[in-house]
């Protein structure tokens, strides 16, 4: 079978975390820069990385990389690249984006309509027709340049990958699916101790983490692009590749994961967005403020994306906020706390410094991943954990 050079974007910053989901899915890693993973996989693998990736902003393919720093040389590097392999005669193709840092060209629009014309002239000589009807499946491109790299793609995925069809109602600043599952997963929470979001808006945290612990794979209820693409792709890979994420799924898993928040109709769409999911069984959602935040068990996890006042009338209300916060976390015997926020005092007012600060971008937001690490629950000893549950 066919093998492509897999491009995977990611957040920037958490690219460590998309390696390892994709060595977990049995593949090598070619390449690793600044906001994405590059691997090498057949049409099989294109399935598996849009449905199981958690961490993964699309799965692109990889058609060519050249130097340009003319109109022209971008012209002729697109195209001689073999677009004929990939797009048939009536395929539907446009350059959907086209990004550029530190390179002499740097116009958008010039370099998307001079792609589509090179793409058109590449294959008017293959197919020997003047004029496409572009009535068939589509196949959108994107187009990155950087330090006069260009690298041209086919996207595979359509919708970024963070819409996992679960999430319909969301609240004012809601986290994106992938960034909360990738902030989960740098985390070393695992599904047997007890999770709580104190801020859990439409329940992102909560439901990735309850997701996670019932091997729910995050794009088997949606649809991607390259499902059309049977010149490339077999239909009967993607009807496997969703067999084999449902006999993954253990939804009878025992977990201890909470979401909080002060607002009840936030608490109601969050819940709405759980039953989508698959998982309200599994999470408890309950109105109520931080301040309230106590627990009886020891070794527990919260994550949390708390408000960081982006409006400057709420800015003066996050002293008292990030006290409370600190407040409850002082309270909870050997916890930890790991938290997501843009407000650089954020240190101060929960009243102790971070075992590890992390940068982060959100969207062009740069955010901090503060890490507060509680101590290790002891080993259980063999005759603890043999025939415990009998």
């Amino acid at each position: 079978m066919k093998t492509y050079e897999l491009v995977v974007p990611c957040h920037f910053g958490l690219e460590a975390v998309l390696k390892r989901e994709i060595y977990d899915l049995g593949y090598e890693i070619s390449r690793v820069e600044d906001g994405r993973v590059s691997f090498q996989g057949d049409a099989e693998a294109v399935c598996r990385a849009n449905i199981f990736l958690r961490t993964a902003e699309r799965v692109l393919i990889e058609v060519g990389r050249f130097r340009a720093t003319t109109f022209e040389e971008l012209f002729q590097g697109i195209k001689a690249l073999p677009w004929e392999d990939y797009i048939p005669v009536n395929g539907k193709f446009w350059v959907k984006k086209a990004s550029s840092i530190k390179s002499k060209l740097f116009s958008p629009s010039d370099i998307q309509s001079i792609a589509k014309k090179a793409m058109v002239e590449r294959m008017k000589q293959h197919y020997d027709v003047e004029w496409f009807a572009e009535d068939g499946a589509p196949y959108p491109v994107r187009i990155f340049l950087l330090k006069d790299e260009v690298m041209v793609t086919l996207d595979t995925s359509g919708d970024s990958l963070h819409k996992r069809g679960y999430r319909t109602l969301t609240s004012k600043a809601p986290l994106t699916e992938t960034l909360a599952a990738s902030l989960l997963l740098l985390t070393p929470w695992r599904p047997d101790r007890i999770l709580v979001d104190p801020f859990c808006g439409s329940g992102t945290f909560p439901i990735e983490a309850a997701m996670i612990a019932a091997g729910i794979a995050p794009g088997m209820n949606r649809e991607f692009t390259a499902e059309q693409w049977t010149n490339l792709i077999d239909r009967k890979l993607w009807y496997e590749c969703v067999k084999e994420a449902e006999e993954m799924i253990h939804t009878d898993v025992k977990v201890d994961i909470q979401g909080y928040d002060i607002d009840g109709d936030v608490i109601k769409a969050a819940r709405e967005n759980a039953k989508r999911a698959g998982v309200d069984h599994l999470i408890h959602f309950q109105q109520r403020p931080v301040a309230e935040l106590h627990h009886p068990k020891k070794y527990g996890f919260i994550v949390t994306n708390p408000p960081y006042g982006e409006r400057l009338e709420d800015k003066a209300d996050l002293p008292k906020l990030y006290g409370e916060i600190g407040a409850a976390f002082r309270g909870l015997d050997s916890w930890s706390m790991y938290l997501i926020t843009s407000y650089d005092e954020a240190e101060r007012y929960i009243g102790r410094k971070a075992d590890k600060n992390r940068k982060i971008y959100n969207g062009m937001l740069r955010t901090y991943f503060y890490q507060f690490m509680g101590p290790k629950p002891p080993r259980r000893s063999v005759r603890d954990t043999a025939g415990g549950d009998e």
